[in-house]
């Protein structure tokens, strides 16, 4: 993607701040397009500026009438950021108050039961060729089984390329992934047994550098891609979708919550395995996880003492904890 070009008052600023946030570590790559569009604002509305007034930030930052409440807070957090940096290099900026617009209703996760999954993953294995997009009746099948079975982030399986995946030893090596964390996620013997299957019919004359599961003209799937099969699928399937979900992101939620389940009810000792799924799913911190300690305690109640037995203090009420995004 080509790096914005600013014109309005603050366009130094800006390119400085993008640079800062990359130099100490951040990726900083969807952040320039909302700088961008806000740049765009200034030159129409305060093309002589100096200063960046109270004015000025809340006109842009205003929720737009289809704007959901995340995009709207996720936008308005980057302009706050901004104008923090220029405050720090002297220039008056009028900085937004932390939770200056609500954040929305938290959204629920769906949580597939075991015959959805069975529907959906049997409406996968239907996809049919076609020509335009020679792999997909290949790649569909596999991918969506693959961000189940081992509980990835979208974009984790999209980006994998042919020398992430170990079909020999069964692993997965997840690069820069969520805050520059990078992992190995071995796969369940099944899982490698059709990946290997996938693999000669897709990846014959293997090339590291290509992608594992290539969309038209071996590029990248998109998002868009992603969802838009995700959404035929489910329809297929008999599953609802509403403006809320099911998102495709619920895989994840799904293979923590059975995991937790399965343990919770064969006795084994939680106190060691919520740390190796820390490592597994990649998150940084223990909160992550215990989110989905929590979700598994509401989903499946009669489990809930088990859990709390060894966690008792730490699982959190849904209310004050934010969960993570894809």
């Amino acid at each position: 993607m080509a790096e914005p070009v600013f014109a309005g008052p603050f366009k130094k600023e800006m390119q400085d701040f993008i640079s800062l946030k990359r130099s100490v570590g951040y990726k900083y790559n969807t952040e320039p397009g909302i700088l961008k569009r806000f740049d765009t604002y200034l030159v129409a509305k305060y093309s002589q500026a100096d200063t960046l007034s109270k004015e000025a930030v809340t006109g842009w930052c205003s929720k737009t009438m289809h704007e959901t409440a995340t995009n709207h807070c996720s936008r308005a957090s980057v302009i706050r950021q901004f104008s923090r940096y220029l405050d720090s290099i002297g220039i008056h900026a009028w900085i937004l108050p932390k939770n200056y617009y609500p954040s929305g209703q938290q959204y629920v996760p769906h949580i597939y039961t075991p015959d959805e999954l069975k529907r959906f993953f049997e409406e996968t294995d239907k996809c049919h060729y076609c020509s335009e997009v020679p792999y997909r009746h290949l790649v569909m099948p596999e991918f969506f089984r693959l961000l189940f079975s081992c509980g990835l982030r979208c974009s984790e399986a999209r980006l994998l390329t042919v020398g992430d995946v170990d079909l020999d030893h069964g692993v997965l090596t997840i690069r820069d992934s969520k805050n520059h964390n990078s992992r190995l996620v071995p796969m369940h013997g099944s899982m490698t047994l059709r990946l290997r299957k996938y693999a000669a019919e897709v990846q014959p004359f293997p090339e590291p550098e290509k992608y594992f599961f290539p969309s038209f003209g071996e590029k990248q799937m998109t998002l868009g891609n992603v969802y838009k099969n995700f959404r035929r699928f489910l329809w297929k399937a008999g599953i609802s979708h509403t403006g809320n979900g099911p998102r495709v992101h619920d895989f994840r939620h799904a293979y923590c919550i059975y995991r937790l389940k399965e343990w919770a009810e064969q006795d084994q000792d939680l106190m060691v395995l919520i740390p190796i799924i820390r490592t597994y799913l990649g998150h940084q911190t223990f909160n992550e996880t215990a989110y989905y300690l929590r979700w598994t305690a509401d989903v499946f109640p009669n489990i809930r003492m088990k859990l709390e037995k060894c966690y008792e203090d730490i699982i959190p009420q849904m209310e004050d904890f934010c969960h993570e995004a894809d």
